[in-house]
This record gives C-alpha cells, structure tokens and sequence, in this order.
C-alpha cells in the first residue's frame, strides 16, 4: 500500500523561476516583508541623525554625509537580503544581474550620473544645506540650499520657490556660493546725483543713511561702509555704495538692494541734493543780435526765479521702507538645520 503525499500548502505555490531557482508564494512574501521593514528602519535612522544633527552646533556637515549614505545603505542591504530569502543564489545571479544592469544602466545612465553627483557633493565642501547661491541662468536663480537628493538639489528662492537643479549642475559647470565661509560679503548699491551737487555733502547724507539701517554692519577692520565715486555720467555723477550687511541680510539680495535703494533716496531729499533724470537743455546765444535778458524781451519772455536754491534743503519724507521688513524677516531653515542667530 502506498503512501499519499500531503497536499502542498498554498504558501508553497511556485510562481516561477529565476536562473533555474523557484521562486514561490511564501519567498516572495517573505522578500516584501523584508523590504517593508528595511524602507522602515531606513527611514527611522535618518531621522534619528537628523535630530541628532540639528542639536550639534559643529560637525553638521559631516552627519547630514552620514544621515544620507545611512539612508541608501539600509534600504540596499535590505533588497539584497529580500533577493536572497527568496532562494536567489546571487553569486550565480551575477551574470544575470550583470547583463541586466548593463542594459538598464545605458537606458538610466543619465539617473546614475546625478546620483554619483549627488554624493560627490555631499563630500565636498563647495555646497552644502543652508548655504545661499547663485546660478548664472537667465533668468538668474538665488536662494537658499534646502536639500541635496539622490537625483537634484532643492534650491529654495526668497518668494517660496522650490527649483530642483540636477546634481551634475553643480560639478561640471560654475556658481556663486553667496556664504561659502558662513560670513558676510561686500554690497555696492550704485546711485547718481547731478553734477553741480556736493560730493562730501552727498557722502555724509548716503552714509547716514546706510547706517541707521539694522541690518547695516558696523565699521571694524577692515570692512568699513563707504561712498564711491565711480564715474562720469553723461548728465550726472555715478556714485556707489559699498557696504557690509549682516549675513541674514545677504540671503535677501532683492530686499536689502530695494531698502538700500529706498534709504539713499529719502537721504538725498533730505539733504536736497539732486537726481538727475534724462534732459537736453538747448542754449540760444543770441536772438536778433540780442543776448540775455534782451533776447527773452524780444521774444516776449520774461525770466522766472528760480525756485529753490541748489543748497535749500527739501523737507525729508517721512516714508516707510517697506524692504527693511522684508529684509528682517526671520530666516526659513532647511529640514534638520538649526537656526542661527542673527548677527547685529
């Protein structure tokens, strides 16, 4: 009498075969379990050091390398160990494996490009999370470093816009790091004035003003606010400028220009200094053979005083800057960042 073989359980049910391996119903559970749980663990480890880098006030940069290369390594082990609980020998699956990645890898060769990009930034120190940069694009792109991905990097703007440049952006071609040494850097707001004006008297009412702003540095060193003649206009003499924000200020470019703009302006009317505007002024010699007060009479004219002497101070306007606010709003910070405090 022979023996009937039990039935075969429905968690052994083969699904298929890989490379003469049968893959069955309780393996393949088994590998997305595994996957689950490694994605978890994953996930919870990189949060885990992001706390961790946001109570350190050193060595962020060198945890935010480790929060990422943790990421990708628990989620890699796990889908090698899920291969293999589903019986794959992955010795014998090299030549498969290697075949396919051959194939996929002409197909994502650009994917594979960003992502070793991606980690060659992380290690360098030309870029990392919170600096402020610029890209030469037209229009051009400024903000903040919000996250370096497997893929781009998150750059976010002053107005709340998210662009997301590819990694290899940033290694094979050239950008401005605004706050490379976490420290300020030198502004130069230009500005004119007409020509007849006073050059120390349109020093001492720019630098005046320059400096009752909040976000404007005090002089120490070798860093000092100052007033530059910069050139010969055709109607008008080119000033500029140059001074030394805080660097809270700096990751502001538009507002700090537009504050500065704004406070030479309420500077030179108060010290009634003129701006120049675009004008022809058409000299007659003479009329008739007439010159002068002759020449207006003969033409019917009598000439009008002038208004306003060019030394009569102009009332100053009492307005209110509104890019000095835009320009102190608190700083947003990227995810795992600490804020800093402001400089003053």
């Amino acid at each position: 009498m022979s023996a009937v073989p039990p039935k075969a359980g429905v968690l052994s049910l083969r699904l298929v075969d890989i490379a003469g391996t049968p893959i069955t119903l309780a393996g393949l559970l088994l590998a997305i379990a595994i996957i689950i749980v490694s994605f978890v663990a994953s996930r919870l480890a990189v949060r885990l050091i992001a706390r961790l880098r946001l109570s350190q006030s050193e060595g962020s940069a060198a945890l935010y390398i480790l929060e990422k290369l943790t990421g990708y390594g628990i989620a890699i082990i796990g889908v090698l160990f899920a291969l293999s609980s589903m019986g794959l020998n992955l010795s014998s699956f090299a030549v498969f494996a290697g075949a396919v990645g051959v194939g996929v890898g002409l197909g994502l060769q650009g994917v594979v490009k960003e992502f070793v990009s991606g980690i060659v930034l992380l290690f360098g120190r030309e870029l990392k999370v919170g600096d402020f940069i610029e890209l030469p694009t037209s229009p051009g792109i400024r903000g903040l470093v919000w996250e370096i991905g497997a893929r781009a990097t998150r750059i976010r703007t002053n107005d709340s816009l998210d662009v997301f440049v590819p990694n290899s952006r940033f290694i094979e071609e050239r950008f401005t790091n605004w706050t490379l040494k976490a420290n300020t850097r030198r502004i130069h707001i230009p500005f004119q004035v007409a020509c007849r004006a006073d050059k120390a008297k349109v020093r001492d009412a720019v630098l005046a003003a320059a400096k009752a702003l909040p976000f404007t540095l005090p002089d120490h060193g070798n860093r000092h606010t100052q007033v530059w003649m910069t050139s010969f206009g055709e109607s008008a003499l080119n000033f500029e400028l140059v001074v030394w924000p805080t660097l809270d200020a700096v990751k502001r470019p538009a507002a700090m220009q537009a504050a500065y703009t704004w406070a030479i302006d309420d500077a030179l009317r108060g010290a009634g200094i003129e701006v120049p505007y675009p004008q022809r002024d058409l000299h007659i010699r003479s009329i008739f053979t007439r010159e002068g007060e002759a020449a207006f009479a003969a033409l019917g004219y009598a000439p009008e005083p002038d208004r306003q002497s060019p030394g009569e101070a102009v009332a100053p306007s009492h307005s209110r800057n509104d890019a000095v606010q835009e320009t102190l709003k608190p700083e947003e910070t990227p995810p795992g960042q600490k804020a800093e405090p402001r400089q003053s």
